[in-house]
């Protein structure tokens, strides 16, 4: 596939204002079960990581280097994608059918990226007022071209237009997701007795969701990974899902979208993992870091370290 240039990133850019924004991160779990959804990376997961002792673990350590990829300036941003590659070399072996993985595999590691494209995507649809019109949504798609260029991969698995990226990230969940014993212990920790899960703390005010959110067993977390979905998702894998769950979903979207004045004052920012950049409160220019607790976090944004 041959790409464009893709387009610059930087202050204003569409994929700043996006991946800057803490509601970027709603859709971000449902993104995080489709990645364990994909044979290769959800085998290399389980294979070469704590997962099943520490879940989130991986969570809280990737999301600051991978975002430091979108805000860092380009040279700086290019000598962390390539350490990012590099930290996948060695990540392969031979999953629980017998078929070969490899971490590097240029369509396994474009899919991890596809399902961050997908969440910008799916968080700017459910969660912003406004949706992104045709043109943005070509504009967002080639910046997040210029984003993965940054990593130093193959581009032959990247499609070069949003319409052709939309067909094939369809096409992967129709055809080629499944219940992974990653994604199946996410979905229902029942179905690995002998693991041992400690519990998510979660940051700030978002603490009261604590004894909820270690699994998808909360109805507000339920709510928000499996109403994120895609419906082919949901229907492939048989995940509840009713009427009465799509009506909740469609008025808890309403209930962020209405929120947009308070994210604007940092509602949402003890969402972020600690030394993630992203921008802040009300501004499309000033990247600030996330600090180690809510307060922190806070006061970083407030003053602009």
């Amino acid at each position: 596939m041959v790409l464009d240039d893709g387009a610059k990133l930087g202050p204003g850019s569409l994929l700043w204002t996006t991946a800057g924004d803490p509601r970027s991160l709603l859709s971000g779990a449902t993104a995080g079960i489709m990645q364990l959804m994909y044979p290769g990376l959800g085998a290399g997961v389980s294979e070469h990581s704590d997962f099943f002792l520490d879940p989130f673990d991986r969570i809280f350590r990737s999301i600051p280097m991978i975002w430091s990829t979108i805000f860092a300036d380009e040279d700086e941003a290019e000598t962390l994608g390539h350490r990012i590659r590099g930290f996948h070399k060695d990540i392969k072996g031979v999953d629980t059918k017998g078929r070969s993985y490899h971490a590097l595999d240029p369509e396994v590691f474009w899919w991890a990226h596809g399902t961050f494209t997908w969440e910008f995507f799916r968080a700017r649809e459910l969660f912003w007022p406004v949706p992104l019109n045709a043109g943005q949504k070509e504009q967002l798609y080639s910046e997040t071209l210029t984003w993965y260029r940054r990593y130093g991969m193959s581009e032959r698995p990247v499609p070069a237009t949003y319409e052709l990226f939309v067909k094939k990230f369809n096409g992967i969940c129709s055809d080629i997701l499944e219940m992974t014993p990653a994604a199946q212990w996410v979905l229902d920790h029942g179905s690995n007795p002998g693991a041992r899960p400690q519990r998510l703390r979660l940051p700030g005010p978002l603490g009261i969701f604590n004894s909820s959110a270690t699994h998808l067993n909360g109805e507000v977390v339920r709510l928000m990974v499996y109403g994120s979905m895609p419906d082919v998702v949901r229907r492939r894998f048989n995940l509840r899902w009713s009427n009465m769950d799509r009506i909740a979903f469609i008025n808890l979207c309403a209930t962020v979208r209405a929120a947009g004045p308070a994210i604007g004052r940092g509602a949402l920012d003890g969402m972020w993992p600690a030394g993630t950049p992203h921008l802040s409160s009300n501004s499309d220019s000033e990247v600030v870091l996330a600090g180690d607790s809510w307060r922190q976090r806070r006061d970083l944004a407030k003053s602009g370290q």
